[in-house]
């Protein structure tokens, strides 16, 4: 067994669970300020929908595979990026989306649906797109993924906390209005905290091997990045619109991510290495990408 398969970061039972509750929070406070609107709303501009949506499932996996084609990193460091390229877009997305002057309200209705579809779309992507990979494909039969387990795990994380929190929204919506103001911004923070705590756990290891990933890493996203912002370009969407699909498709869920790999795959090192430096590096260049788009004026203009 390769080295970098070896290794297990420090995630205990408990750890996993205390994720697994972070996650559903995350969840939860994104839904406090959803409404059925905004999955209506992606009709009032079908083609930034389709094209967001496009960008994010077909597009992103796609490419991922082709971008695995051609480094030929480590098996388990390819399954890691097609496990993240699979995931849906990331719960801070609708705040850089609104840092940037983008289009904060497709990012929502995006982040809705797409949410809903990862449901389906995370299992069907690993599997189809890892398969068809000798190397990844090898990986699947070791472990026996089974996607209708990893669609209850997926349904349970992140479909019901995002129903109950848009429940409370429709019933009691000055509550939720009060409750998200605290909830969304604190469920980031303790997300923030458990990452920089698993960090400082597991030192040792990404010393030892974030040679491995500190290229890889860095070029996926600003390929899934690339992705979105072009792909909103070639269909002729504003440059607000641009920015948002843009950060949509390039800031996945790698907390969801950790979460599978822990689960359907024994928390294989390679597979954790990739999901647990893409997030903290896609916060990063969300954050920097943001920043320099809030300071082009015409992205603020077009966003009006």
């Amino acid at each position: 067994m390769n080295s970098i398969d070896a290794i297990r970061l420090n995630f205990n039972p408990q750890s996993l669970q205390v994720l697994n509750w972070i996650l559903a929070f995350l969840m939860f406070g994104v839904a406090l300020e959803l409404k059925w609107i905004d999955f209506v709303r992606l009709k009032d501009n079908p083609r930034a929908s389709w094209v967001g949506i496009a960008s994010q499932f077909l597009l992103l996996p796609a490419i991922t595979f082709l971008l695995v084609w051609v480094l030929q990193p480590h098996p388990s460091l390819a399954l890691g990026m097609l496990l993240v390229a699979a995931c849906p877009g990331g719960n801070i997305s609708n705040f850089l989306t609104h840092l940037a002057g983008g289009n904060t309200a497709l990012s929502i209705s995006l982040t809705a649906v797409g949410t809903v579809l990862a449901i389906f779309t995370t299992p069907v992507n690993i599997s189809v797109w890892a398969g068809l990979y000798a190397p990844t494909s090898g990986l699947l039969r070791e472990v026996s993924l089974d996607p209708l387990s990893m669609i209850e795990t997926i349904v349970t994380l992140v479909g019901l906390p995002l129903v109950l929190g848009m429940l409370v929204n429709y019933f009691f919506p000055r509550a939720a209005e009060l409750i998200s103001k605290g909830v969304k911004p604190m469920s980031v923070l303790i997300f923030l905290a458990f990452i920089a705590m698993a960090f400082f756990n597991n030192y040792q290891h990404f010393v030892e091997h974030i040679g491995k990933v500190a290229f890889l890493v860095p070029v996926h996203n600003a390929i899934a990045l690339g992705i979105g912002f072009f792909a909103a370009r070639w269909a002729g969407l504003s440059l607000a619109d641009q920015h948002t699909i843009s950060i949509e498709t390039g800031i996945q869920n790698s907390g969801l991510g950790l979460i599978l790999i822990f689960r359907f795959f024994d928390g294989m090192g390679g597979m954790a290495l990739v999901a647990a430096w893409w997030g903290i590096w896609h916060i990063v260049s969300g954050l920097v990408l943001s920043l320099l788009w809030a300071r082009w004026k015409p992205a603020a203009t077009l966003a009006k």
